[in-house]
């Protein structure tokens, strides 16, 4: 990278950092670990992250993404939006694809009592080493969300939330989850969708990196992703015996189509707040430059075409609070 690049790259982190500012009485629950538990935490990942990829080495910026970025993130956008419609501060929280726990530990050091359930042990496992480290509890369950029962359906939640996970799913996986947690969530309660890409949008920013890729098939997809720019994609869902299975694996998108099937009709959902739509409202320049962009002519035409719907459904990334009624 050249001076300049690394120089503007170094101003667009700041002010990334400007504006994502953590409220003070968020920041004052941060927990911190010491430089030597963090090296030992790397080397638990690194371990579960290649034997997650059958021994291959493990992406390095995948790894930092695990071991740091993800929490940053967490800490500095998702919990403050979460926070903003309702107090974390022993909220109830289930958290439906903790993965190695880092949107656990940005929940749990805010005082949420979180319920962190994952498919995968071997990731809760990664999960609850994380949280000892940080300092902080939750209850984890290796479970499929479209089949929860016993002790978590009898829980009482002021939260359910889909981290980055219903994207991974089957069609019927993903019905019978959406369904099933909105039946246990009480009056009032808060439904949520966080990080899932937009079915609707032009372009797979998550999977595939190619224009249309989401409006195709899970058939034609899995066939045409032999042109994706990206080679570990190519390699994991080329190379399977089920593609159209690794490619939802890998994830797909969803729409507001799964709301009006699962939850009730989109355009009578209470959308308490919407994360873009959110940030974009208290910051103008973020609010500047998305009207600048491509995207908001996209997301213009998608408005005239939906006009009963929420504008959250609209967005390229799905970040969804929904209050049950």
């Amino acid at each position: 990278m050249s001076r300049q690049g690394w120089f503007f790259r170094s101003l667009r982190a700041a002010r990334d950092l400007t504006r994502f500012r953590i409220p003070a009485h968020l920041n004052s629950r941060l927990r911190h670990i010491s430089l030597e538990a963090t090296e030992k935490f790397r080397q638990r990942l690194l371990e579960f992250r290649q034997e997650a990829v059958g021994g291959a080495a493990a992406d390095d910026e995948d790894l930092q993404n695990h071991l740091f970025r993800r929490l940053d993130d967490n800490r500095r956008q998702v919990v403050p939006w979460l926070d903003a419609a309702r107090s974390l501060d022993g909220a109830a929280v289930l958290e439906i694809g903790c993965g190695t726990g880092s949107a656990t530990v940005a929940l749990a050091e805010q005082g949420a009592r979180v319920t962190a359930v994952d498919l995968d042990p071997r990731a809760i496992r990664v999960a609850e080493e994380r949280c000892r480290l940080y300092g902080v509890e939750a209850t984890f369950f290796a479970a499929n969300a479209a089949e929860l029962s016993g002790p978590i359906a009898e829980q009482r939640f002021d939260f359910i939330l889909f981290f980055a996970s219903l994207e991974h799913m089957t069609h019927p996986e993903r019905m019978a989850a959406m369904a099933r947690t909105w039946q246990m969530l009480p009056p009032g309660g808060l439904w949520g969708v966080i990080e899932t890409p937009n079915r609707l949008w032009y372009y797979d920013h998550h999977t595939a990196h190619l224009n249309f890729f989401l409006w195709l098939s899970d058939e034609l997809a899995a066939d045409y992703v032999r042109f994706s720019p990206r080679d570990d994609v190519r390699e994991q869902i080329g190379g399977a015996e089920n593609r159209p299975l690794a490619l939802c694996r890998a994830g797909r998108g969803v729409s507001f189509h799964e709301f009006d099937l699962a939850l009730g009709p989109s355009r009578n959902l209470n959308v308490v707040s919407s994360m873009p739509l959110f940030y974009r409202q208290r910051d103008l320049a973020l609010r500047l430059q998305w009207r600048l962009s491509r995207d908001c002519r996209f997301e213009r035409f998608l408005a005239e075409l939906c006009a009963d719907l929420h504008r959250g459904f609209l967005q390229p990334t799905l970040y969804l609070l929904i209050r049950k009624p």
